[in-house]
C-alpha cells in the first residue's frame, strides 16, 4: 500500500494518536494463543467460506493476528516473524502447517509493510536474530516508551534472538521514507536501504545494532517522479544474491550494482515504458530476479537465465478508474537484456524511462481469469506483494482479490496456476515456505506451503500442488559458507 496524497496522510496521523492510547495489555490479550498446534483443529478466521481452485488447501488459520502487514522468515530457525497494526509475533513453525505463537510485543506501528529479517553468528554456535521495522507515519511500543514516533522517517531494529522475548532494541531516524527498509546482505544484515522519497534513498549502516547510522544519501531513478508522484516516491528494494539491488517506485525499477554496500553503482533501469500508462499508472511496487546468478546478457528472456525482472505495479484510488477492479494494477514480466552500465551511466542514469529493461507481458490476473469470488469494498483489489517459487509459480496478495498463484514460467504469457478468494479476506502478502535441513537451516528452495499476510483473517496456512518442473534454486548458497564468506568478500 501506498499513498501520496497529504490529506490522507494527516489524516492517518490523527487516527495515529488515538490508536496510541490504547492499552498494550490489550494487545497481549488478543494474542493469546489457542492452544498448542498440535491439538488445534483448523480455523476458519472470520468464518466466511472461501473459494479455492482444486490445487490448493486451507490447513490451518490464525485468526488473532488481524491487522497484520508484513512478515519475515528465519533462515536458520523455524520462525516466522508477523507484524500488524498493533504487534510483532513470533511463531515457531517446527510443524509448519500449524505455526504456533510463541512470543509478542505490542508495536503500535504504521505501516511496516515490508518486514525484513537478519542474523548473525555468535562464536561456533548461537545465531542473533534480529528484524528491521519501518515507522512509516507513526510508531510507538512499551518496550521502548520514552520514545513515540508521530511522522514517520524512522528504522527500528527489533531482537527476537530470544524468541518468547522480541523487544525494540535500538532505532535511527531517516531522511527520506522508511515506508520499506530493506537489508542488503540478507544474511548479516550489516546494511540496509530505505524506500526512498524525491528521487533518493539512504544507506543505513547497521554494523552495530545497538547504535544504527545514516551512512549516505543516493539518487535512484526508481525513485523519481511519475504523473501521480510528482515530487518521486521509491517502495521496495530487493537483493538477487548476485550483487545487484533492484529499487521499484514511481519512476519504475532501478538496478544498482551493491556489491559496496555504501556506495552503490546504477548499473541500468526500466525504459520509456516504466513511467508510461498501462505499465505503471501509480508505482512499480515490489520485484525480484530469480537465478540472478545464472544471468545470460543478450540471451531470449527465461527464468533460467536470470534475465526477468517479475514486478509488482499496484494502482488504486489515485484517479478514479480503478474502482473497477479490472483496472486496478497488474503483474508483469521484463527483460532484462543488460546489466553492463557503462552505457547506462554516461547517459542520464536518475531520470526515470532511460534504461533498457523492457516489459514483456503484464496481467490483472481475477480480471482475465477469474475465479472464485470477491467482494472487493473501496476498490481495494490491486496486486501487491509476491514471492517466488522455483517452480515458476509466484504466490500474490490481490487485497480483496485474494490470493493468486500466477504461472510465469513463460515470461512472454502469464497465466493463473491457481486462486483463494472469498467475502472476507484481503491479502496484503504471501509467503513460500522454505524447505530446511535437519539443521533448521533454509536449503535454498521452497517448500509447498504458503502463509499469507491477511489484514481481515490473520495468517492463513495453504498447502498447493505444484509443477514439477524445477526452475533453479535462485541462486541460493549453503547457509554454512554464508557465514564465513559475507557478500562483500564473495562477490568481489
Amino acid at each position: 500500500m501506498f499513498g501520496p496524497s497529504p490529506a490522507r496522510r494527516s489524516a492517518v496521523i490523527a487516527a495515529a494518536s488515538a490508536v496510541v492510547l490504547f492499552a498494550s495489555a490489550g494487545v497481549a490479550a488478543a494474542h493469546e494463543p489457542k492452544g498448542p498446534a498440535s491439538e488445534r483443529e483448523p480455523q476458519e478466521g472470520l468464518n466466511v467460506p472461501l473459494a479455492m481452485s482444486p490445487n490448493v488447501r486451507l490447513v490451518d488459520t490464525v485468526p488473532y493476528e488481524t491487522g497484520m502487514i508484513s512478515a519475515a522468515v528465519a533462515r536458520t530457525g523455524p520462525y516466522f516473524y508477523a507484524s500488524s497494526l498493533d504487534s510483532i509475533s513470533v511463531f515457531d513453525t517446527s510443524d509448519p502447517a500449524h505455526p504456533q505463537l510463541v512470543g509478542t510485543v505490542d508495536n503500535l506501528v504504521f505501516e511496516n509493510e515490508a518486514m525484513t529479517y537478519g542474523e548473525r553468528r555468535q562464536g561456533r554456535d548461537a545465531v542473533e536474530r534480529f528484524v528491521l521495522v519501518g515507522a512509516d507515519l507513526y510508531q510507538a511500543s512499551s518496550s521502548d516508551i520514552q520514545h513515540v514516533n508521530v511522522g514517520g522517517g524512522e528504522l527500528l531494529v527489533v531482537d527476537v534472538t530470544d524468541p518468547t522475548n522480541p523487544h525494540v532494541r535500538s532505532r535511527v531516524d531517516v531522511p527520506n521514507s522508511t515506508h520499506t527498509v530493506a537489508c542488503v546482505d540478507e544474511w548479516n544484515c550489516n546494511y540496509a536501504y530505505s524506500a526512498g522519497t524525491n528521487g533518493e534513498f539512504s544507506v543505513i549502516d547497521l554494523t552495530d545494532l545497538d547504535n544504527p547510522v545514516v551512512a549516505g544519501t543516493h539518487q535512484s531513478a526508481a525513485a523519481g517522479p511519475n504523473d501521480v508522484f510528482t515530487s518521486g516516491a521509491g517502495h521496495e528494494w530487493n537483493f538477487d544474491g548476485a550483487g545487484f539491488g533492484w529499487h521499484t517506485g514511481s519512476g519504475g525499477a532501478a538496478v544498482f550494482d551493491v556489491r559496496d554496500p555504501l556506495n552503490p553503482v546504477p548499473v541500468n533501469a526500466t525504459d520509456a515504458n516504466g513511467i508510461a500508462p498501462g505499465w505503471n499508472d501509480f508505482i512499480h511496487h515490489n520485484s525480484l530476479r530469480p537465478n540472478g546468478d545464472k544471468f545470460k546478457a543478450n540471451a531470449a528472456p527465461d527464468l533460467k537465465n536470470g534475465n526477468v525482472l517479475l514486478v509488482t505495479e499496484e494502482d488504486y484510488l489515485n484517479d478514479g478508474d480503478e474502482v473497477i477492479c479490472e483496472r486496478a494494477g497488474s503483474v508483469q514480466t521484463w527483460w532484462v537484456e543488460d546489466l553492463d552500465g557503462e552505457d547506462y551511466r554516461s547517459g542520464a542514469p536518475y531520470t526515470p524511462g532511460t534504461g533498457t529493461i523492457s516489459p514483456l507481458d503484464a496481467s490483472n490476473v481475477p480480471a482475465e481469469f477469474g475465479g472464485g469470488l470477491t467482494l472487493p469494498a473501496g476498490a481495494f483489489c490491486s496486486a501487491h506483494w509476491f514471492d517466488f517459487h522455483q517452480s515458476g509459480i509466484i504466490a500474490q496478495g490481490f487485497y480483496q482479490a485474494g490470493l493468486r498463484f500466477v504461472d510465469v514460467r513463460d515470461p512472454r504469457n502469464i497465466k493463473q496456476y491457481g486462486y483463494v478468494t472469498g467475502g472476507g479476506t484481503e491479502v496484503w502478502d504471501a509467503y513460500w515456505l522454505p524447505e530446511r535441513n535437519p539443521k533448521g537451516q533454509a536449503t535454498g528452495k521452497n517448500s509447498n506451503i504458503v502463509y499469507t499476510a491477511d489484514l481481515a483473517r490473520g495468517i492463513d496456512v495453504y498447502q498447493v500442488d505444484l509443477p514439477k518442473e524445477d526452475q533453479g534454486d535462485l541462486g541460493a548458497i549453503d547457509p554454512l559458507l554464508d557465514y564465513l564468506s559475507p557478500l562483500q568478500t564473495r562477490l568481489s
